[in-house]
Formats: structure tokens, sequence, C-alpha cells
């Protein structure tokens, strides 16, 4: 468990362990949780989300595209979705809003809230979850057809 408070400011540059000393300060499994978001994400703490005076190990919109990846798995599990031009045109819309606000916010035209960051995160994460989940069923419909000609001949 983690102390009320006790992880502040994490700011960094991504791809760089930035805060690997206090990191291995935490125990088994936070240091691991942590060590991937010290190398994957800024961390910046103004666009960081906090839970109990903490600051979480990966910034409000990383936090928000990998939430949204598994719920869009998770809509695969329940729904079959076709591949086909809609859902093309779904996966163009979804990544849009965090295209745009990213290259704006990139460009200095505006900074980015948060909640705007967390809702273009969960949007993107979404389609790119239900993008995975496809290229994953249709593997393993490939395999399976593979399996089953290579059985009969």
């Amino acid at each position: 468990m983690i102390d009320p408070s006790s992880i502040g400011d994490l700011s960094g540059t991504v791809a760089i362990s930035d805060n690997q000393q206090r990191i291995q300060e935490m125990g088994v499994p936070w240091n691991l949780i942590y060590t991937a978001g010290d190398r994957l994400c800024h961390q910046q703490s103004d666009r960081s989300l906090f839970i109990n005076g903490n600051q979480l190990p990966f910034c409000s919109r990383c936090t928000a595209i990998f939430f949204g990846i598994t719920l869009g798995i998770g809509v695969l599990v329940v729904y079959l979705i076709p591949l086909n031009e809609k859902f093309l045109f779904v996966l163009l819309f979804g990544l849009t809003p965090i295209g745009i606000d990213g290259v704006g916010q990139l460009l200095g035209f505006w900074e980015s809230t948060n909640f705007i960051r967390v809702i273009t995160g969960i949007l993107a994460g979404v389609v790119c979850g239900l993008a995975l989940g496809m290229i994953y069923d249709e593997c393993r419909e490939i395999f399976k057809k593979r399996k089953k000609d290579d059985a009969s001949s």
C-alpha cells in the first residue's frame, strides 16, 4: 500500500527514468507500475490525476487511453463488430479529437485541461481497443483456417 500524499511531482521526460531512485523505494507491484509510467509517460503533475494525494503513474491522457483500450476490448467480448467502411469511419472519428487536441496544444494554440485529455484519451483508447480486438479475431480465424486446411491436405 502507498501512504497518502507520499508520491508528489513525478514530472519528467518520456523514455528517460527520471524518478528511478524514488520508485525503487516503493514496494511491489507499485515499483513495477511506476517504472513503466516513468519510462512511457512524461508524468507532468499538472497533466496527471491524483488519488489519495498521490500522483498516478501515467498522465491523465495515458491513463484514459489504457482505460479506453480495456473498454474497447471488453465490448468485443459481448458484441461482434464487422470490419467494414463504417468501422474505419468510427476509427477515424475516434482518433480525430485526440489528434486535434494534441497538435493544438503542441503548437501552442491552447493548453488542454485534464477533463479534455481524459475524454479524448478514452475515445481514442476505445477505438484502438476495438481495432486490437478485431485484429486478434482476424488472426485467430486465419490460423484456424490454416490449421483446418493443413489437416485436410
